[in-house]
């Protein structure tokens, strides 16, 4: 199941009807572009620098995250050992990806939201954010770490395709 896109204005409601460590984790995906299971599986001392490298999961590929000063600080409110969100039961593991879909699915709930709202979600409103602030889909192509330019431009104009299929249902 393909998940939809949800604008800038409303993810901000939505964010602000999650719990705090999951707010924030999505807040990371925004910032990043990350995948949720690579948000969730950083670890706290990369709090301690402004970029670092990490190795995504799906795709074994490198790749270097910065964190704006803000966010780096919020997170360290929040961070555990070893990992920055840590589980509810194992403290030594990480929060799992699931703890942030079933939150987000409550949300959009809460906003009456008829729309497939996950984790994913926010990778394409970051591809969508950054592809209208900087109109180079090569840059998009190169944040999300993607091989497929044509991957990409789906991701890149996300909110063109939601808007399409909203006008063919009306």
């Amino acid at each position: 199941m393909r998940t939809d896109f949800i604008g800038k204005d409303m993810m901000s409601h939505v964010l602000y009807a999650l719990t705090a460590e999951n707010r924030l984790a999505c807040m990371v995906a925004l910032e990043t572009g990350l995948r949720i299971d690579d948000v969730l599986s950083l670890r706290s001392d990369c709090l301690n620098k402004r970029s670092f490298t990490i190795t995504e999961k799906k795709t074994h590929k490198r790749r270097c995250v910065r964190l704006g000063a803000a966010l780096r600080a919020e997170l360290r409110e929040i961070a555990g050992e070893p990992y920055i969100f840590a589980g509810r039961i194992n403290k030594e593991s990480h929060r799992t990806r699931q703890a942030v879909y079933k939150d987000l699915k409550r949300a959009a709930k809460c906003f009456r939201l008829n729309i497939n709202l996950a984790p994913h979600s926010l990778r394409k409103l970051y591809a969508v954010d950054l592809y209208q602030r900087t109109g180079d889909l090569e840059r998009v192509r190169a944040a999300l770490n993607h091989d497929d330019i044509a991957v990409t431009l789906l991701y890149a104009i996300a909110d063109e395709l939601t808007a399409r299929k909203k006008r063919g249902r009306e």
